[in-house]
């Protein structure tokens, strides 16, 4: 029996599938506070900075290519900067961390990759679960000094209805042993991606430190730079003519959960959570809906608690 937190029900918050981000944070104003993006300079994370930007938040873009990230933001207004982060790269994160000085009131784990061919970091970790997970996991330790001063943190990570594909691995994450499968990894890195928020709440609440998980949508971006157009005709995706499917969304709406999970009034008090179209997700039953809710293994306290453990060893990063 699944260990799932009590409080992983809707709220009912007025909001939904088409809500966008600026809809979302009218009338919040984050005057003063510092937000970190990861990837934050295409798609969904390009969005999510423009909102937060937009009510008054000190945005810092942590970005792979600061060049390219500099050319998509020139048009964005208000307190922008840009820092390297290469999530792949262990030395890079704590550069990046080492950087940082002051209170980080909203940290965005957005930056992501999906269904690549395999490859391999320096350390021999799989792509796909070094760069979703155990980058970002490092990130938040190398952070959590700045978390903790913010008196009031919020941390999400951005996960997918594609962690339903599978849970985490604990005895073979890296695909050492196991024959190596893109979407079999990502949808395993998926569900790291939610566990970690659990943890990372059950953690961090005595800090003032609340985590959450979100699944975006879909949204046709640059994540699926690897998957040829006949593999996403065939998974429904978009039909022949490349008209996309009316479940996607603009990367406008994309963005807003992450939003409303870093912002909103709504979520005082509560933490650990998986989040979908501006409310927090029901648990799947069998029948419910196929491309939403959250599967159990993802919101696993028990199995959240191992990988963090996992992680630990891994990364050989320990918080606080």
């Amino acid at each position: 029996m699944a260990h799932v937190s009590e409080v992983q029900k809707p709220l009912n918050s007025g909001f939904g599938m088409r809500s966008s981000a600026m809809d979302v944070i009218q009338g919040i104003n984050l005057a003063g506070k510092t937000a970190v993006v990861t990837g934050g300079y295409s798609g969904l994370g390009l969005e999510t900075v423009r909102a937060l930007a937009s009510a008054g938040a000190r945005v810092i873009v942590a970005a792979r290519r600061p060049d390219t990230a500099a050319t998509e933001l020139a048009g964005v207004a208000g307190k922008i900067e840009i820092a390297a982060l290469d999530l792949s790269d262990p030395a890079s994160i704590d550069a990046f961390g080492a950087s940082m000085s002051g209170p980080i009131h909203i940290l965005i784990n957005n930056a992501a990759i999906m269904a690549n061919p395999l490859t391999r970091d320096s350390r021999g970790y799989e792509s796909q679960f070094a760069t979703n997970h155990l980058g970002h996991f490092q990130l938040v330790g190398r952070l959590w000094d700045n978390l903790v001063a913010a008196k009031g943190a919020r941390v999400v990570s951005v996960s997918s209805i594609g962690h339903r594909i599978g849970g985490v691995d604990l005895l073979d994450p890296n695909f050492e042993t196991t024959p190596y499968d893109k979407w079999l990894s990502y949808g395993r890195a998926k569900s790291a991606n939610s566990l970690f928020a659990v943890e990372l709440d059950a953690r961090g609440k005595a800090h003032g430190i609340r985590a959450f998980s979100v699944h975006p949508g879909g949204i046709m971006t640059n994540l699926q730079r690897h998957l040829p157009q006949e593999e996403m005709i065939a998974m429904g995706w978009m039909d022949k003519e490349g008209n996309l499917s009316p479940l996607f969304k603009t990367p406008e709406q994309g963005a807003a959960t992450s939003v409303w999970c870093a912002t909103s009034p709504q979520l005082e008090g509560i933490g650990g959570v998986y989040c979908e179209d501006c409310d927090i997700a029901k648990r799947y039953v069998e029948g419910g809906n196929p491309y939403g809710e959250v599967r159990d293994h993802a919101v696993d306290q028990k199995a959240a608690h191992e990988l963090w453990t996992l992680s630990e060893k891994l990364t050989g990063v320990s918080y606080g």
